[in-house]
Order: structure tokens, then sequence, then C-alpha cells
């Protein structure tokens, strides 16, 4: 399993007098995926370290998290770079974080996984998807003594920003925004409204078979449904399944989704009925009701796809690295959290809604990809290391065993 997500709903559980003073009391949450390619190394060592590097970087300290998402990606990069053991690495890794201050959420995004907000059942892109194919990203590619060819970097990578991939990284006298592929993220923010639903986080194994707007609305419908979040993200990665893993391509990709719920100060329970009754009362898209009881692997068409197939918050933290995973957390202070996405604008686009619709005859067959459900139960969150950035941070693998979490404050699932 090449993939790997962090979750860290504390990023400073213990804040000195100078910390409450910088980020003006507010809690810090941080939610992160990071799809590999050529090897789990490069995604293993984001998942475990990138929140606190990210966390270490001085335009950070000072509050400037624009900045300091993307001084961390450059520096995750670095930090490999100069640790032996990643001398002859050649895996990479796409990386599409989300840091949450108060009634902020920043996304910062390198690569193909996406970010993307549900705001009354419409889907807004928080994030770009970072092909070789884009204008902007051939010209650099292209400045960098690079070429793109049948859509990929030099004939091979299919995108064009990443952490790691060094072999794309060895134009000494460019800066490293500027070589062929660049871990540099775009990185975007938005201010909190009592509209805003929920956040997707997901890598592109749901992006091939789903639009943006496709999975805020079958989300929406599950949470309409009174569905456990951890219930929806099987269900949307069911949906996305190939029938045939055997064939490869679309549907047969590793899955990772986390999905944010903002509660703006509701309970769990108020949070989900709130939605119900938007829903009932027509607020917003949202997909047929035979979605909240779809189960079973099929292929799908995404009709926005070239191919055309298709918080509130206090501080407990989490990370692992896997294949079809989902992820959900309950923030008892006003937020959510559950895996997955991303589009270009808010929109309600009728076509949308019919490939919702020509969706709902769907497969039975049992997939041959693998998947279980694990339990988590998350502990506070440790201050972000002050150690030098090396390979050498610890990682917690994440428990198999189904444990729950008795205190009100928030309780968090994985599906891998």
């Amino acid at each position: 399993m090449e993939d790997a997500d962090t979750t860290v709903l504390n990023l400073i559980p213990s804040p000195t007098a100078e910390e409450s003073e910088v980020h003006k009391n507010a809690r810090l949450s941080f939610f992160g995926v990071y799809d590999g390619h050529g090897g789990e190394k490069v995604a293993t060592y984001c998942g475990a370290n990138m929140h606190s590097i990210i966390a270490r970087q001085e335009s950070f300290k000072k509050g400037d998290y624009v900045q300091g998402l993307k001084d961390g990606f450059l520096a995750a990069d670095r930090a490999m770079l100069g640790d032996p053991r990643f001398e002859d690495e050649v895996s990479g890794c796409t990386a599409c974080v989300s840091l949450i201050v108060g009634n902020k959420i920043f996304v910062a995004n390198a690569g193909d996984s996406r970010g993307v907000l549900g705001i009354k059942g419409r889907a807004k892109p928080m994030s770009e998807d970072h092909k070789p194919q884009l204008e902007a990203e051939k010209n650099r590619i292209t400045a960098a003594g690079g070429f793109v060819d049948f859509g990929r970097v030099n004939g091979n990578l299919a995108l064009s920003r990443a952490i790691g991939d060094f072999e794309f990284k060895k134009v000494a006298e460019l800066p490293p925004e500027a070589q062929i592929v660049t871990a540099f993220p775009d990185v975007s923010q938005h201010d909190l409204t009592d509209e805003d639903e929920f956040l997707v986080l997901a890598c592109d194994g749901i992006w091939d078979c789903q639009s943006s707007q496709a999975v805020v609305e079958f989300v929406r419908r599950g949470i309409a449904a009174k569905q456990d979040l951890e219930k929806i993200c099987e269900n949307m990665m069911d949906n996305c399944l190939a029938s045939n893993s055997e064939t490869g391509g679309v549907g047969c990709d590793n899955m990772t989704m986390i999905i944010i719920a903002f509660l703006n100060g509701k309970t769990k329970e108020q949070w989900y009925d709130e939605i119900a009754k938007r829903v009932a009362n027509g607020d917003g898209p949202c997909a047929p009701p035979e979605y909240a009881e779809f189960r079973g692997p099929g292929v799908h068409h995404n009709y926005d796809s070239d191919s055309a197939f298709e918080m509130d918050a206090d501080g407990k933290k989490d990370f692992g690295a896997g294949g079809s995973r989902g992820r959900i957390i309950f923030l008892g202070d006003g937020t959510e959290v559950l895996t997955g996405s991303d589009d270009t604008e808010m929109f309600d686009n009728a076509d949308e809604d019919q490939d919702l619709e020509s969706q709902v005859s769907k497969s039975t067959t049992t997939d041959k990809n693998e998947k279980d459900v694990k339990g988590v139960k998350t502990e506070p969150s440790a201050p972000a290391s002050n150690s030098d950035e090396s390979a050498e941070s610890k990682s917690a693998p994440a428990s198999d065993s189904k444990k729950k979490q008795d205190t009100p404050a928030s309780e968090a699932t994985k599906k891998d």
C-alpha cells in the first residue's frame, strides 16, 4: 500500500504564551493525504512528519500559515534529500493537506490529490490537480529541460508536482520551485460560515472515478440518511471499485479519503439533523436516496473527466499508511472530519446530477481489492518534534484492534 494519511486534531497541544498570542488562542488542526507512487517510502515519511515539519517553519511560528505551508512542503523534500537513506530513493507522493485555524481553512496541494469543500451540497474546489499538460506546468517543465509526452513528465510521471521523485529535481542552478517536478504547493484559504458542511480530502483513486460535485452529493446523501461517516466512506469506495481488479485502470487504484465535518458549535446529532432538514427542503443538491443504500463495486463514469471514465477543534492525533482508506473524526467543539475531494469552482451542474443518476445501477460483485475496517482510539497529540528534519522521526502504525472513544470531545474511525 503506497498511500498515507495524517490526522492531528491539535497541532500545538500545550502552547506557550507567545504561541497563544500569535495564533490568537485558536486551535490548529491538521489533516493530510499522501498518494505514493514508485514505492511507499516517501508517502510514509510525509504521513509521519509533514505536520511537524510545517509547524517548525519560522513563517508558521509567526502566524503566516500560507507561507508556512509552502515552506514546509519544500522543507520535507530537503529533509529527505539530505538523508543518506533516501539517496537512491525513486518513489514520490502527492500531498494534499488542510490546516484549520479557528474559522479559517487552508488547503495546500502538490500533485493530483484533491481538497473539496461541501457548501450546502455544492462543491467548491480548494485545490487544482497538477497535471503536466496544464500550460503553466508544461512551461515550467520545458524551461527546466524536461518535456511532456502522452500527458506525462518526460513520458513517465503523470503528475507535475510531488514530494520526492528526486530524479526530476537535479537542475542545480534552479530553485526548488522551478525544477521539472516541484514540491512547491498551491495554497488556498476559506473563511468558514454556517453553510459550510464538510471538507473532503482524497487521492486520485476517488477522483478518477467521480467528479468533485458527485462526491459532495454522495456524502451529503449519506449524512441525510444519518449514516456513520465510516459507512459513507465505505460506500463511496465501493462505488469507485472496478468489478474486476485484474484489468487495471479506473477503479483499481489505492483509495484514501478524509471527510472533515464542520459542526459549528452543534452536537453531532444536531449537525446530522440540520443537513437532513436542508436536504428534505431541497436546500442544495444531493444524490438520489438510492445512494444511501448502495454497496458493492462497479465501474462508473465521470463526465467531467478528459477520458470520460470514470472544525472547531481540541487535540488528538492519529496517522497511518495504507490503501483503501476512510477516516472520520467528530470534534466536540464544532467540527467533524471525513475523507475527501476538489473542483475548479463552486457550481450547481445539471450534468453532475445526470452523472449521479447514471450510477444508480450498481454491481454487487465482490471486488478482490484488499479492504478491511480498523478502529483507532486517538490519544492526546504530542508536541511537534523539535529535532532536525530527518527521516528518523518515528511514526506509530495504525492499530488493527477495534476501540471506542469514551469522551465526547472526539471520535476517530479509520477504514483501510
